[in-house]
């Protein structure tokens, strides 16, 4: 059993989050807090393996709990919930540099509220069964001459987890991650992933080049476009292109930008994956891809919240495989080592 203190200063956040948690057999509400005093005092008597934490409360608010957790040897692992604001973006991204170990983004209205007990449930496995990996040196990447492409929306996050852990450190490409969420978030979407993966993770900045072995996290309000760069012996490598062009879908970034704009660039060699969305962004850009001799992959419906992104693929004719999560990194690498072997 995970044993989880709740901490918010809202009846109503409580009890959502007791009535989300309570239908999970591996999950055990041992109690609740109102503010960080409360918690504290709670986290010494309870002793729980996992805490989600408000970050503004009367009296002591959520950071202030990190930096007194900061000096203890045993502590448990914290998720932050935020909602959706330019200022609690940047109040999450430094609760992770204080010790946070994820992060949750409260919905604005009560039915969107419900919708998150499949994530926030599969965060809180994911914090007690993952590893944090930590990366003593950095090694300079050469640029990517194939690059995986990953698009994700509602319930992409803890997949991403589970995803981008289980790749080797060694893997032969690039990874592009595209997941739709609010401006300001996506920094601390990457440094999340970056604890989890063996792969370097980091938000894109524009202008950075495509490396092999290297994670980028689309940077939210801005489409990531991979433009090319002719290298010697007529092979393509890639470059972020921040755009600013209109949202597509009613995103961005979208999938379909990144993922047709990559297959442009690396065509046969490019391998794209989509995970659990809403709405129809990521059709266009799979067709892209496979239309390019790229290979094609979407998440299995019973390990996706919502199915609409890769419905949308599916729709098409343009996906080669339907592979369960679980699966889904031992596909990626077996699709990279053809490439290998193929175009090498």
């Amino acid at each position: 059993m995970i044993r989880v203190l709740i901490v918010d200063d809202s009846l109503f956040i409580r009890t959502i989050l007791r009535d989300m948690l309570k239908g999970s057999p591996d999950i055990e509400i041992v109690g609740t807090a109102v503010n960080g005093i409360d918690a504290l005092a709670k986290i010494s008597e309870l002793k729980p393996d996992v805490i989600t934490l408000d970050i503004e409360m009367p009296r002591m608010g959520g950071l202030e709990v990190l930096e007194a957790l900061q000096g203890e040897s045993v502590k448990p692992k914290v998720i932050v919930l935020s909602t959706l604001t330019s200022r609690q973006a940047d109040m999450t991204h430094r609760a992770l540099r204080l010790g946070a170990d994820d992060f949750m983004l409260k919905p604005r209205d009560v039915p969107k509220v419900r919708g998150i007990e499949r994530e926030l449930i599969q965060k809180i496995k994911n914090l007690v069964s993952l590893p944090t990996i930590i990366k003593t040196r950095e090694t300079r990447q050469k640029s990517a001459d194939a690059a995986v492409l990953i698009g994700s929306s509602a319930g992409g996050p803890p997949m991403l987890d589970t995803l981008l852990s289980a790749l080797p450190p060694d893997l032969p490409a690039a990874v592009v991650v595209t997941q739709h969420m609010p401006e300001g978030f996506t920094a601390s979407l990457a440094e999340r992933l970056n604890r989890v993966s063996p792969l370097p993770v980091k938000e894109t900045t524009n202008g950075d080049t495509l490396e092999t072995g290297t994670v980028l996290v689309s940077k939210a309000g801005y489409h990531t476009v991979i433009s090319g760069i002719y290298a010697a012996g007529g092979r393509n490598h890639g470059r972020v292109i921040h755009s600013t062009a209109p949202p597509l879908h009613a995103v961005r970034p979208a999938v379909d930008k990144t993922f047709t704009s990559a297959a442009n660039v690396f065509g046969p060699r490019t391998v794209s994956v989509i995970l659990s969305g809403m709405g129809n962004d990521g059709g266009e850009g799979t067709l892209a891809v496979k239309t390019a001799g790229g290979t094609t992959m979407v998440c299995a419906e019973e390990d996706c919240l919502v199915y609409g992104m890769a419905r949308s693929a599916l729709t098409r004719n343009s996906v080669d495989k339907v592979v369960p999560l679980e699966g889904l990194a031992r596909e990626i690498v077996r699709a990279v080592n053809r490439l290998e072997v193929n175009h090498g």
